[in-house]
């Protein structure tokens, strides 16, 4: 293989064999060929994009860079679900114990929150004791016996990805559709599982600001899978403002779990359960009203909660048995914030509001930061509610009055008001599979 050749053909829009990628993506890892020249390839992909099967192969590289996870006897009733990040999104703490308690196996690798989107680990981390760094037979055998696990991403799965990952980031390619997909999907089919649910969200809060990007993705993923002979179902879900009312690790956690008793916010138990759905489906090859059927009585019956319980359990979590729920900080302070004006809440700044709740200690600029698992905000209404003047529509979780009240005023600068009746946007905008993409008028 040539570096310069190889350069020199997608920079002039030509195309790459799977062979080729291979090993270019391979030779990077063993670092054979230098950040430069990779660079200057990542540049040209940015520039000139790639065939749908040129992503697949390049994720099918990037994925045997490393270890792929065996699952064993229990691939074929597989599923993992990937978010593509959101403000308040806790979907996998709800989806996740949801699936497994249908029978799913559910070998769940997560990855922490960087900028102002929250990680999984990072919200499983505020339970006292909880342990999200276990070996490879550890992870295997709780598979195995609980049929649910939930632990941080390996070095050892698609190392490629991390390398590349890090030159995007400093090289202006970070927003390169085939980049992107295949990122997601390397670790993805890395980790073992033959079905894979995605949420892909646009908006405000997402990375993804526009629909019609957020569909591309999602298609793009969606090809991937059927190119390596993966079942990948995506949805397209709305981040103009936060999925749910709280936002910040243990706020999130406790929200969750109130999900799971049956007293969670609409909206978080509407994706919740059709993600849910969509994984037990794919896994039992079940038409989905049957699967959502089968969901909404696991969580009528509490098996659901159970499910989430033993994980926690299962790996060190601390478990209130009085209040049926883990243990979790609190933060010292707690601040109303009353409303200036009587209106109609016509938007949120959802990526403004992640900011301010990353602001309060809640979340990370660069991955060796730390967290505070307490600080957080609770939103009590949503786009379209009325709310009163000087009442209660938010709650600041904070480690200070200083931090507290600085949060309160941009959270109000956050908001828009109105006089007139609003209108939110679908929850749900599309579902994409490999035989179309399905779109909601609701």
């Amino acid at each position: 293989m040539n570096p310069i050749e190889l350069i020199q053909t997608k920079r002039d829009g030509g195309t790459h064999t799977a062979g080729e990628l291979k090993e270019w993506i391979h030779s990077y890892v063993r670092k054979e060929v230098p950040d430069y020249q990779m660079s200057a390839w990542l540049m040209a992909v940015f520039l000139k994009g790639m065939t749908p099967a040129e992503t697949g192969a390049l994720t099918d590289a990037m994925v045997t860079s490393g270890e792929v996870l065996d699952l064993g006897a229990h691939f074929e009733q597989s599923a993992d679900k990937h978010s593509t990040g959101g403000v308040g999104d806790k979907t996998s703490l709800i989806t996740i114990p949801l699936a497994a308690s249908c029978g799913v196996k559910v070998a769940k690798m997560s990855g922490r929150g960087l900028g102002h989107t929250g990680g999984t680990i990072d919200k499983l981390e505020s339970i006292p004791g909880f342990q999200t760094s276990i070996s490879k037979e550890a992870f295997l055998s709780q598979l195995e016996s609980l049929g649910l696990v939930i632990a941080g991403q390996t070095a050892d799965l698609a190392p490629a990805d991390k390398l590349i990952y890090a030159l995007r980031d400093v090289t202006a390619t970070i927003e390169a559709l085939p980049l992107i997909a295949s990122s997601i999907m390397s670790k993805k089919i890395a980790a073992g599982a033959k079905n894979i649910v995605l949420d892909v969200k646009y908006g405000q809060g997402a990375f993804m600001k526009t629909v019609d990007e957020a569909v591309r993705l999602a298609k793009a993923m969606v090809d991937i899978g059927q190119h390596l002979h993966r079942q990948v179902v995506a949805y397209v879900t709305d981040m103009n403002q936060p999925l749910g009312h709280a936002i910040g690790n243990a706020l999130e956690v406790k929200e969750a779990v109130d999900t799971l008793k049956g007293n969670g916010p609409k909206d978080l138990l509407s994706v919740s359960t059709k993600l849910a759905s969509e994984m037990v489906s794919l896994a039992f090859h079940m038409p989905l009203d049957q699967a959502l059927a089968t969901v909404e009585e696991s969580l009528r019956s509490g098996q659901a909660l159970e499910m989430m319980k033993h994980m926690i359990t299962h790996q060190g979590g601390e478990w209130d048995a009085s209040a049926n729920q883990p243990k979790l900080p609190e933060a010292p302070v707690l601040v109303p914030v009353t409303a200036e004006m009587s209106g109609y809440i016509a938007g949120m700044d959802a990526l403004a509001i992640g900011r301010i709740v990353m602001g309060l200690g809640a979340g990370r600029i660069r991955k060796e930061d730390t967290i505070d698992p307490r600080p957080g905000i609770v939103i009590h209404a949503s786009i379209g509610d009325f709310v009163e003047k000087e009442k209660v529509f938010a709650t600041i979780h904070a480690r200070s009055k200083e931090e507290a009240e600085q949060a309160r005023k941009s959270l109000i600068d956050a908001l828009i008001f109105t006089q007139k009746e609003v209108t939110s946007a679908p929850l749900i905008y599309a579902r994409v599979t490999e035989n179309g993409t399905e779109f909601y008028s609701s």
